[in-house]
């Protein structure tokens, strides 16, 4: 769940011990398991609600708690986000998913108090190319911001990838406004992790922080609409209504590299994962 750009005071930054770390993958591999569920189940003509439903059963049938829930008052399992609506959106009862659709599906999951967080893009039905390109776009974006996670590196750096990537190779808009943040013990903590900066600049990364990078790409611009729901809950669309998608992982920051915390693709996410020996932990 991005966090929007706002800055109080000074707060410390939480480190995590390997055994926190070890949790917090317990908890990413729930929430990996709702997005590899939702991959089977999305068709169109669904209603939204029949997704929120489905995903919060799936958490607490896995003895976790959907952490989405209470942030900043909100009051559902998942963010819901459908073609131009960029994030913060909601579930919404009626509100059936169509060909072409672009959705967006955000999520946290608390298991034993351990946090993870992680949103993911889906063409509904039939594709086109040009969804097809900007969720490529979007996906590798991610993947540019995590590989420059290292120890020693900065917040900076990061950000530079993905806005190099997104709007000086592919023309899209890199989306300012909405940000990743650092996470654990609650969902929002620091460091604030932009998708766009200078190289060699910001926060230097260090062992034991826990991120999530969540890049938002739109077809034009980046700036944003705030919009509001019904009972006043305040989201967010492209400026231009244009198409956005976004992706994002949960990430540690490790002295053998960043470590995926919300992977569902093992084989894809090889090189960022884990050991079984990291993640034996048997008094978790």
């Amino acid at each position: 769940m991005p966090r929007f750009v706002k800055r109080k005071g000074k707060k410390l930054i939480t480190l995590k011990s390997p055994r926190e770390i070890a949790g917090m993958a317990h908890s990413g591999a729930i929430l990996a398991g709702v997005h590899q569920m939702l991959r089977g189940k999305l068709h169109v003509g669904m209603d939204t609600w029949d997704i929120e439903t489905m995903v919060d059963d799936y958490i607490t049938a896995h003895d976790a708690i959907a952490s989405e829930k209470g942030v900043d008052g909100y009051k559902y399992a998942t963010c819901i986000s459908i073609n131009d609506e960029v994030a913060h959106a909601v579930p919404r009862k009626g509100l059936k998913l169509q060909n072409h659709d672009l959705l967006k599906v955000d999520l946290c999951v608390n298991w034993h108090g351990y946090q993870s967080d992680s949103a993911w893009s889906y063409v509904i039905g039939e594709s086109t190319p040009e969804i097809d390109h900007l969720m490529h776009v979007a996906h590798e974006a991610l993947y540019r911001g995590i590989a420059q996670a290292q120890v020693g590196n900065r917040i900076g750096d990061i950000g530079n990838a993905i806005e190099g990537w997104i709007e000086t190779e592919n023309h899209m808009g890199d989306v300012r406004e909405l940000i990743g943040h650092g996470i654990g013990p609650s969902v929002h903590e620091l460091p604030d992790v932009e998708a766009y900066g200078l190289p060699h600049t910001g926060m230097r990364l260090r062992e034991g922080m826990v991120i999530t990078i969540e890049p938002m790409v739109n077809l034009g611009t980046w700036e944003l609409a705030t919009k509001y729901m019904p009972d006043g809950w305040e989201y967010y669309t492209s400026a231009d209504h244009t198409l956005s998608a976004q992706y994002e992982h949960t990430l540690a920051i490790t002295k053998n590299g960043p470590k995926i915390l919300t992977s569902q693709d093992p084989e894809f996410d090889q090189q960022y994962l884990l050991t079984p020996a990291e993640l034996d932990f048997t008094d978790l």
